[in-house]
């Protein structure tokens, strides 16, 4: 099986980049280059932030080297701490900054065309369709204009519209005001941590169209197919198998390597389909891990785990993908592995883990992604902290980040 790996790949000329940065693409790159990476300001930020530490003194020392793409980095919807999600720009965005792995999130439109967008129910939050009033009539709960909060209820599917309707929108950051009373307060709700200045126009995307540009980045990809919000089957005929298979069938479609592709699913039974029908695609498909919201799920106790990490392996499961927070604990004062993570390491399980940089500043603990070790992170700079155990300590294979750069110059300054 070909596993995501740290080696780098880098650009032939920073004239590629400068293309790629205006959506032009004057070339293609193969996964044996080395793609060179602009990774900005951030990651140098982070470092300044950490204390005094042998990590802070590794890091600081790769302030003025050169920094490579990675398949450690992978763009999580591209890199939405500053773009908006699973566009075009947003996509173009990680790539310069080093991901060696862009993801589509998979969903269907009512016509059953497949589309990048993170949920079948986010058209509201995610894109301008309620700017646009015959659009915004065809969402399943579309604002009540007869209520002081148009939009307290209001939800906008891409089942609700085609795929050509779909691409006429433009996309935003992520945010919505449900108490607003009005549109434009309802739209001006993007978090204080990321910023608009580069929502103005982005680009949507049908899943063709990303595995186009991904080919053209010359990228990895790791779609991940999303649970949809409509009954299935859909339309009385389109199950979930269709879903799933259809998926697949786009990469074969345009030609892509299966090597090249990582398919995921929080829905165990996606995987199992892919593994027996698909195996060269199954054979390095991942388990997102999302049993935490089951009550009976313990991270810390293996006797609540059903399946086990034994069990999985069996399966034919070789990646499984928990939040970070599932893979450590603090021990002795300081991060280090948690059981989960050493039961997946003795099953021989890869493990890729979520999500890097989404939590905003870190200075009250990170918040959720964080909830194992918030007693140990106060400032941004355990940002990097918490990366080392995971790629150390953990052994991950691949970091999902709304910022792409952060893990980029670690895997550069480290491998």
């Amino acid at each position: 099986m070909i596993r995501f790996t740290r080696t780098v790949h880098t650009l032939a000329s920073l004239s590629l980049l400068a293309g790629l940065s205006q959506g032009v693409l004057a070339g293609t790159s193969s996964h044996d280059e080395k793609v060179a990476a602009q990774l900005g300001p951030r990651p140098f930020f982070l470092i300044d932030s950490m204390e005094a530490s042998p990590l802070k003194d590794k890091l600081s020392q790769c302030k003025s080297n050169s920094f490579y793409r990675s398949d450690l980095s992978i763009g999580h919807r591209g890199a939405p701490l500053q773009f908006p999600e699973h566009t075009r720009e947003s996509y173009i965005a990680a790539a310069q900054m080093g991901a060696g792995v862009l993801e589509c999130d998979v969903t269907f439109t009512k016509d059953k065309e497949l589309v990048c967008r993170h949920s079948q129910k986010d058209l509201h939050t995610t894109t301008n369709i309620l700017t646009i009033p015959e659009l915004a009539e065809k969402c399943t709960v579309p604002p009540d204009f007869n209520s002081e909060t148009p939009f307290k209820n209001v939800e906008c599917r891409t089942s609700d519209i085609t795929l050509k309707e779909f691409l006429s929108l433009k996309g935003k950051m992520d945010a919505g005001n449900p108490d607003a009373k009005t549109l434009e307060e309802y739209m001006a709700a993007t978090p204080n941590y990321r910023t608009d200045l580069y929502s103005t126009d982005g680009t949507l995307l049908s899943h063709k169209q990303s595995i186009a540009l991904f080919k053209e980045l010359g990228v990895k990809m790791t779609p991940e197919l999303k649970r949809a919000a409509v009954e299935m089957p859909y339309q009385g005929n389109y199950s979930q198998q269709d879903y799933a298979q259809q998926m697949i069938d786009e990469y074969k479609e345009l030609g892509v390597d299966a090597r090249n592709v990582y398919p995921q699913s929080f829905n165990i039974k996606d995987v199992q389909y892919w593994i027996a029908n698909e195996p060269r695609f199954g054979d390095q498909a991942v388990y997102l891990d999302g049993r935490y919201d089951n009550e009976q799920f313990d991270h810390k106790n293996p006797s609540t785990w059903s399946p086990t990490m034994a069990e999985l392996k069996s399966q034919g499961i070789e990646i499984i993908a928990p939040p970070m927070w599932m893979l450590v604990t603090i021990e002795n004062g300081k991060i280090s592995p948690s059981t989960y993570a050493k039961e997946a390491q003795k099953a021989g399980l890869d493990i890729i883990t979520w999500t890097l940089e989404r939590s905003g500043p870190l200075a009250n603990g990170g918040g959720w992604y964080y909830q194992t070790t918030t007693e140990s992170i106060d400032n941004d700079g355990d940002t990097f902290e918490l990366l080392d155990v995971l790629v150390k300590d953990v052994g991950v294979i691949g970091v999902f980040s709304d910022w792409p750069a952060t893990v980029t110059y670690y895997a550069g300054c480290t491998s």
